[in-house]
């Protein structure tokens, strides 16, 4: 097993440098000088130059790069354009409340999706079953700006029970409860994306396994069918689950960049937003190495979680 980390980790590393130079491709070929963003409209072009020369816009594309990878190689991911502060200690102070807001989806939706899942699997065919079937479908189809905007207008708008953005109240203490309430629409809103194909896979896999001899052997023994789902049939069930786990990792960034502009909640993907609408070249590439590195180490931690649940599979 530890030499298949080694191995994918070295594997992983020429990936994170194709990901880096792709982001920096994409990013300069964006239509825009990102100076006309920071000097006023009636500044001569030799003033825009001079301060070309100060943000490194003026040398050649390779050139560029290869500054900003020998910088990263020592930790330093850059000077922001917009605000000069280090890239580093701004994706510091945005990195918690986003990890907060993903991992509680993360919890929510799986919350729900497995009961559910296991649920509908037992009782496949009913009408609970053709409901929850449907209503997966509307999870995985609705995109996360529709329904947050539709939950910001019945729990924030007509009744008024739930606040519609923020991490805490205008003047209020910022304690446990307040940020609870604030996460909650958020939560709701990120955790449905992937509470909707969890219940799915869910579904699928406990079928499949309901099917096999061992159980009906069970069965036969006179085993009650609690004990036969929930100790034989649902531990072998949601081993391909985690696989699906690491792929939900994608989905909950993506989906994390337009939920926390809606909400207002002070992350990583409001972060992006701002540096989009900015043309901040450096804080662009520092959040999406950071994007990159988590989708690598959620695979990575899929393939070894598999192999630890399962013994049947080695990594040699």
């Amino acid at each position: 097993m530890f030499n298949y980390i080694i191995r994918r980790l070295l594997i992983a590393l020429p990936v994170l440098l194709g990901v880096t130079f792709l982001n920096f491709v994409l990013i300069n070929l964006a239509p825009g000088d990102p100076v006309d963003m920071y000097v006023n409209p009636d500044v001569t072009e030799e003033d825009k130059q001079i301060r070309r020369e100060a943000l490194g816009l003026n040398d050649p594309f390779m050139i560029r790069y290869f500054k900003w990878l020998a910088n990263l190689l020592q930790g330093d991911l850059g000077h922001s354009f917009s605000s000069f502060q280090p890239v580093t200690s701004m994706i510091a102070e945005r990195i918690g409340p986003t990890l907060l807001l993903v991992g509680a989806s993360i919890l929510f939706g799986y919350l729900i999706a497995i009961p559910i899942g296991i649920y509908c699997a037992v009782k496949s065919g009913s009408k609970f079953d053709y409901l929850m079937s449907t209503g997966s479908l509307l999870g995985v189809s609705i995109p996360n700006f529709f329904l947050g905007l539709g939950l910001i207008y019945i729990f924030g708008v007509l009744l008024g029970i739930l606040p519609t953005g923020g991490m805490n109240s205008m003047g209020g203490s910022g304690g446990f409860w307040d940020t609870l309430t604030h996460l909650i629409l958020p939560t709701i809103t990120l955790g449905t994306s992937i509470s909707g194909g969890m219940i799915r896979y869910v579904r699928s896999s406990v079928i499949e396994v309901l099917g096999q001899e061992y159980l009906r052997t069970a069965r036969a023994k006179g085993m009650k069918e609690f004990i036969v789902i929930n100790k034989h049939a649902l531990k072998n069930a949601l081993i391909p689950l985690i696989t699906i786990a690491g792929l939900d990792i994608p989905i909950l960034i993506g989906g994390a960049v337009i939920t926390e502009t809606i909400f207002q909640w002070n992350g990583m993907g409001q972060l992006t937003i701002q540096a989009i609408f900015s043309r901040d070249f450096p804080l662009l590439m520092g959040v999406n190495m950071l994007a990159a590195l988590s989708v690598l180490a959620a695979n990575l931690w899929s393939d070894v979680m598999y192999a630890v649940v399962d013994p049947r599979i080695k990594y040699s």
